[in-house]
This record gives C-alpha cells, structure tokens and sequence, in this order.
C-alpha cells in the first residue's frame, strides 16, 4: 500500500510540476488606424521582438508640426512624423504585449502594453508605474 501512495504522489507530482503550456498573445501585426483615424501604423517583426511606424499621417492638426519637433533626441527633431517608430521592443508577454511606446507629441516614451479585442480591435495602453491607459485602434481595411 506504501508503494502505490508513493507512486500516486510522484505521478501528481509529475502532472503539477511538468511543463505547463504557453499562452500566446494573439498576432498584433498589420496596418491600423489610430483613435479618431489620425494615423496609419504598420505593426510587423523587427527581429526577434514586434515594432509599429507611423506609414501616414491622415488627419493632421491645424497649427501642429508636421516632424518630430519634440523628440529629446535634437538630431531627430527634423524628421516627419510619417515614418517615426512609436512602437518598439514588443514581446509575447502571455495574453498581450509588452514593450515600449513613443508618443511624438510630448516626445516621451512609455512601458506599453498591446492586446488584441474581441472585436479584432487593439488596445494600446501607456503606462506610468502601474497605471496604464490609452486608445483602442481599429484594423485598416
């Protein structure tokens, strides 16, 4: 009886302690129209980690520059929008990606978080320590 109760631990033990699968994020990569469909962002693999461009800038703001004007980086200032990478290191993270978030109106960067919706639409949250927000994308067709 001893070694049948030994045997049924070591097989639990087996079960709860052996490989447990991977939950991959769902796909992010494509074109999509940012909130208010102000930009196209093509999100594609940069090596072994995911990263999303502005392709086009659709609906620009009266008075608001056209290049990277507040980019701490005084060599990049120059630059258009379209183009500029605002999305980079991205990893599979389990149910959603992490990486990091440039946001070319303030010029800073962001920890960031991406997940795909029910609805095929893309969260896409900044974060500041624990708090993150942000809009929801919508595939471009």
């Amino acid at each position: 009886m001893t070694g049948s109760k030994g045997l049924r631990a070591a097989a639990l033990a087996a079960v709860l302690l052996g490989p447990i699968p991977a939950f991959a994020a769902e796909p992010v990569t494509g074109n999509w129209l940012t909130e208010e469909g102000k930009a196209l962002v093509h999100i594609e693999a940069c090596g072994k980690t995911i990263c999303g461009k502005i392709v086009k800038v659709l609906k620009s703001t009266p008075g608001r520059p056209t290049t990277d004007l507040a980019n701490p980086d005084p060599r990049l200032r120059s630059h258009p929008i379209a183009g500029t990478y605002i999305l980079t290191d991205f990893v599979d993270a389990g149910s959603l990606w992490k990486g990091k978030i440039y946001d070319p109106q303030s010029g800073k960067t962001y920890t960031g978080k991406l997940a795909r919706n029910p609805d095929g639409s893309l969260k896409v949250q900044g974060c500041i320590a624990f708090m993150c927000k942000g809009p929801t994308w919508q595939p471009a067709r």
